[in-house]
């Protein structure tokens, strides 16, 4: 089975109601109209990237609005679809939370941001997620077809023993919804993408929402998925639109015969304890 993955990337509106219809349409168009069999929308992507409009927009999970609707697409369309993120409200608790749902509407991974944003390249903190969120502490994957699928939302990009950790786990694909700003976007978006790629040997799909020059934050845009080789084989624009790209795995083995760095690893060397010299 061949993996076709398609980036959704939406422009958010103050309205939960308009982005989630404005999601469903555009899940409908990337199944019947692009064939994909994975769907993928941005971090947040019910609501703009504040704090008040977050909290506004909690839910819980399953039996949230937002979760519903995306349970009711997966399986009306048939296809996997990875939720972008919400902001999901657990036991007096709120988490940055990606969910997946498989083309039966069940709900098939869940993944709680790990690693917490408080820093902005552009120097304008929009949303202090320590202070908002609660961290997660596990990782979360799932499958389609043979294929292993690892999850990781933003900032979680910057950390490579994050990704090397689901490489370890047989994943052949790493999927980050991320909003990223335009100044941090321009310096290490694309570098990221390639980076992980490369280190791991694994396809990256990084999903952006569209550009809003009015948004508090303004979200950089250019959803891309980058091949093992740590080539960009697909990239959007700053504006919505949706990015397909058709994974050719086989290319998984031969890099990997080819640069075989996951047989060569010295283990015994990078666990250092403190006080080492």
């Amino acid at each position: 089975m061949t993996i076709k993955i398609a980036l959704i990337q939406l422009r958010v509106v103050d309205s939960k109601e308009k982005n989630l219809k404005n999601a469903i349409d555009l899940i409908r168009i990337a199944k019947k109209e692009k064939e994909a069999n994975v769907v993928v929308l941005p971090e947040c992507f019910n609501a703009p990237y504040t704090a008040d409009t977050l909290l506004n927009v909690a839910e819980e999970i399953p039996t949230g609005e937002t979760c519903r609707a995306l349970s009711n697409a997966a399986r009306d369309y048939g296809v996997h679809v990875v939720g972008g993120s919400i902001v999901e409200s657990f036991s007096g608790r709120l988490y940055n939370t990606c969910t997946v749902w498989g083309p039966e509407g069940d709900l098939v991974a869940t993944y709680r941001k790990v690693h917490l944003c408080d820093s902005s390249l552009s120097g304008k903190m929009t949303v202090a997620e320590t202070k908002l969120f609660t961290a997660g502490s596990k990782y979360a994957t799932f499958t389609v077809g043979e294929t292993r699928i690892g999850l990781g939302i933003c900032w979680d990009m910057r950390f490579a023993e994050f990704a090397t950790a689901y490489r370890t786990m047989g994943c052949d694909l790493l999927i980050y919804p991320a909003v990223c700003d335009v100044p941090t976007g321009e310096q290490h978006w694309e570098l990221l993408a390639k980076a992980r790629a490369l280190d791991n040997q694994a396809f990256v799909a990084f999903c952006s929402p569209a550009r809003d020059t009015h948004a508090k934050l303004i979200p950089y845009g250019h959803s891309l998925v980058v091949d093992p080789w740590g080539r960009i084989i697909q990239r959007a624009t700053e504006f919505q639109e949706i990015v397909v790209a058709d994974l050719l795995l086989k290319e998984l083995s031969d890099v990997r015969k080819r640069i075989p760095v996951f047989e060569q690893k010295r283990n015994d060397l990078y666990d250092l304890k403190v006080g080492c010299s």
